[in-house]
């Protein structure tokens, strides 16, 4: 049985916009504009700066980092790297008191952390 070829290019079309829903699907889903106002609610909730001090900005201690001002991207990625803990050596970072700080964050709230940290004004410099 010979398939006629206008039957061949509708099936191809409801593949090809199938395989376009799926996609749409993923990315809506991946896509999430970081909102700083939740950001800064997560950060007072969490007590962050008993330890990066006042306006995430002046640390209590020399060992931890100023935050204030820090691209988004790194806040994020520093953030589930601490989630991910020792499980992955490759990825994870190895910090008791920061593995116990995010294991309750999803991931858009670790999104809009890093936009509230972001979003501070800092004495972080750029080398040019």
């Amino acid at each position: 049985m010979k398939k006629h070829p206008h039957d061949l290019h509708t099936m191809f079309k409801i593949a090809c916009a199938s395989f376009a829903l799926a996609g749409f699907a993923v990315a809506s889903n991946a896509a999430h504009a970081a909102d700083a106002d939740n950001g800064k609610t997560l950060v007072e909730s969490h007590n962050c700066a008993a330890c990066h001090g006042a306006k995430l900005n002046n640390p209590v201690s020399p060992e931890y980092p100023k935050l204030a001002g820090q691209h988004a991207d790194y806040i994020y990625w520093a953030l589930r790297q601490y989630q991910m803990g020792t499980g992955n050596p490759h990825l994870g970072r190895n910090n008791p008191i920061m593995q116990a700080q995010v294991q309750s964050l999803s991931l858009n709230d670790m999104k809009d952390i890093a936009a509230y940290i972001e979003s501070l004004k800092g004495d972080l410099v750029e080398k040019k």
